[in-house]
């Protein structure tokens, strides 16, 4: 017991002079945004078909989705950027009976989501028009990227540490008090937030080139950034 009690009152007396160890501190966040033109662009497509059974509208999407991909080669988008994104097939059912019997099956649906990657955006208009005249009835959505991003990224860090010496000061000049040395910073995170264009399903094209406005994206970072206070 005598052991314990020691062991505590050595505890009280160290915690004063732990706390006064430790620095006064300023906390803050920074964001850097840089804005650059996209130079690739992301589709996700696909085919759906309808059957009596399964293995009818299966094979009709096969063959459809065949289609959609020799066309996507012929308008020079490589096979490396082509990827199956999902593959489902299901029953269709009539619910429209209202005596109160079950659903019955009246067919079945096949449907092929790809991924395509196309890095030259001069051709995007016509690699759209291509793939609806290749069979392609469902455009879940198209978004623009940066394919070598490691610049622009690293220009947005930048600005996100200048933003948060920024925010740092301000905090220090209404407080009072001046700016110490740095004692942390960490990345919050560093990415291109997602530009989608939603499409309709089947008829989206018709014209021989899709017009596409790629406009701009933003690449975004974060740094949490902690600073000691100097008097």
């Amino acid at each position: 017991m005598r052991v314990l009690n020691l062991f505590a009152i050595v505890l009280l007396l160290a915690g004063p002079a732990v706390a006064a160890d430790m620095p006064a501190t300023i906390s803050v966040t920074g964001e850097g945004r840089v804005e650059a033109a996209p130079d690739m662009a992301t589709i996700s497509l696909g085919v759906t078909n309808d059957a009596g059974t399964a293995a009818e509208a299966m094979a009709a999407n096969s063959d459809a989705v065949r289609a959609v991909i020799e066309r996507l080669t012929a308008a020079g988008v490589e096979e490396r950027d082509i990827q199956t994104s999902g593959l489902s097939l299901g029953p269709r059912y009539d619910y429209g009976r209202s005596d109160g019997t079950p659903p019955t099956i009246v067919g079945y649906s096949a449907s092929n989501m790809v991924t395509v990657r196309v890095r030259a955006l001069d051709t995007l208009g016509g690699v759209l028009d291509a793939v609806v005249a290749g069979g392609a009835n469902t455009l879940n959505g198209l978004s623009f990227g940066i394919a070598e991003d490691r610049e622009v990224m690293d220009e947005a860090r930048t600005r996100a540490v200048a933003d948060a010496a920024r925010k740092a000061g301000l905090y220090a000049n209404a407080a009072g008090v001046r700016l110490g040395r740095v004692l942390s910073i960490s990345e919050a995170g560093a990415y291109q937030p997602p530009m989608p264009m939603a499409m309709a399903e089947a008829g989206f094209a018709k014209s021989a080139a899709v017009p596409v406005a790629p406009g701009e994206v933003n690449i975004v970072a974060s740094v949490s950034v902690v600073y000691e206070i100097a008097d």
